[in-house]
């Protein structure tokens, strides 16, 4: 059952019995070759119905395209044309694309004006049916079917999460440099269906998405000291964390929703602090005369990295979540920054600043196999999708233009920059919402 649009869902089996799935993919970052895929026009269920039948196979083939794992057939090149859903594809004829999968799809307007999306994937070696199913759901829910079916595409072939039905919160950056206007923005993760959060009135930073619901926590700059928001973006909703004496900084959820952690300024130098969200107990877990900020923690809540320049300049640590001894793990030339910890716990990613050159790299939780991603002007602020194998992040040129997001895949081969109405910084990608 969709959250968004109440979509009903079926499985779909058509001939011989679903494939069992594969195992997981191997990506070698000097060797792999994406797979090729061919995603047809979806078949119009009725005559109104080709227009949204091409959109959602037109969603799918960006999606996989863009997740660099995944080269879709440039449709001027198939070998036959899908009008029958209820018939398998001629799989002899596509042989020599030497296809990984087969996705054929129909959308169809119900009698009751709702859209029935359906879809079924095929292993063009076998003939068999890898995955199949069936969406109803109101029409202008038409893209987040096509992100869930996505998802399933990218699962049934690779053998992990999918990420694509998923939102990215931002910072939307309007006006000249000297006088930019920053509101609170909410986009799908391909950068479709924005929406604006904040008017823009009051300086926004730092949004970050609650792992385990549909929240984000972020700052605003206001009348006074900065305050810590929670902002609930189905309600729309929004309730002052708490008011901390001085500057606080970086705000992030625990795993569980439950807390938030972040950096709080006291004279020259900043401290870690997390606060219970239900008892708003706050409890403090660094005491240094340096300054201590960006906190992140662990997949499974039981660490966090942060930032400090106990060492002289900005290194990343990783701590116990209750607190006590911190342990460095970045030992490379420069400053490291904005660490932020893989939702499947095996990356740690970060900003590196160093020979005139921002960088988005990642490196293993012990510090170990440092890898530099991307690296230009300036880089800034990695946050991971849901399935920890894409990397967003912002890169600003300076002079009078502004920033722009970008992803990348932990392999470091595919970067693409993600269309935004505006300039853009600061991105969060959310939990999955499916």
């Amino acid at each position: 059952m969709l959250a968004t649009g109440g979509a009903a869902v079926a499985a779909l089996g058509a001939g011989p019995a679903l494939a069992q799935q594969k195992d997981r993919l191997e990506i070698v970052p000097t060797s792999f070759k994406p797979l090729p895929i061919a995603i047809p026009p979806f078949v119009p269920g009725g005559a109104g119905d080709a227009d949204v039948g091409n959109g959602i196979s037109q969603v799918i083939t960006n999606n996989v395209k863009r997740s660099g794992l995944f080269a879709p057939v440039d449709p001027a090149a198939f070998p036959e044309r899908i009008s029958n859903f209820e018939a398998p594809p001629q799989f002899a004829s596509w042989k020599p694309f030497d296809l990984r999968g087969i996705v054929t799809g129909r959308a169809t307007r119900q009698p009751d004006g709702r859209l029935k999306a359906e879809f079924r994937l095929w292993e063009p070696n076998t003939g068999q049916q890898l995955a199949g199913q069936q969406y109803v759901t109101a029409p202008e829910y038409w893209r987040r079917i096509a992100h869930i079916i996505s998802d399933q595409i990218y699962t049934k072939l690779t053998g992990e999460k999918g990420y694509f039905d998923s939102r990215v919160v931002f910072v939307d950056e309007s006006g000249p440099s000297e006088r930019r206007v920053k509101r609170l923005a909410l986009m799908d993760q391909d950068g479709a269906n924005v929406r604006y959060l904040t008017r823009g009135a009051d300086l926004v930073l730092t949004p970050r998405f609650s792992p385990s619901s549909q929240e984000i926590t972020y700052m605003e700059f206001g009348q006074g000291d900065p305050k810590v928001y929670l902002f609930n973006i189905e309600t729309g909703q929004r309730e002052i964390v708490g008011n901390f004496p001085g500057m606080s900084f970086s705000p992030r959820f625990s795993p569980d929703g439950q807390r938030i952690i972040l950096s709080l300024q006291q004279g020259g130098n900043s401290n870690l602090f997390v606060m219970d969200l239900r008892s708003r107990a706050t409890t403090r877990l660094t005491d240094t005369p340096a300054i201590d900020t960006s906190p992140c923690y662990s997949p499974d809540g039981s660490q966090i990295c942060f930032e400090s320049d106990r060492g002289g300049k900005p290194q990343i640590y990783v701590m116990s979540a209750s607190g006590g001894a911190a342990q460095r793990i970045s030992f490379g030339e420069g400053s490291y920054s904005t660490p932020v910890w893989s939702p499947r716990g095996d990356y740690i990613a970060f900003t590196k600043q160093g020979g005139g050159q921002f960088a988005i790299g990642i490196m293993k939780t012990d510090g170990s196999g440092e890898r530099i991603l991307t690296s230009g002007f300036h880089n800034e602020g990695p946050t991971f999708a849901p399935n920890g194998r894409v990397l967003m992040f912002f890169r600003d040129p300076g002079g009078n233009a502004g920033p722009s997001l970008y992803t990348i895949d932990v392999s470091g081969r595919f970067e693409q920059k993600v269309q935004t109405p505006g300039f853009a910084s600061d991105p969060a990608w959310s939990p999955l919402l499916s």
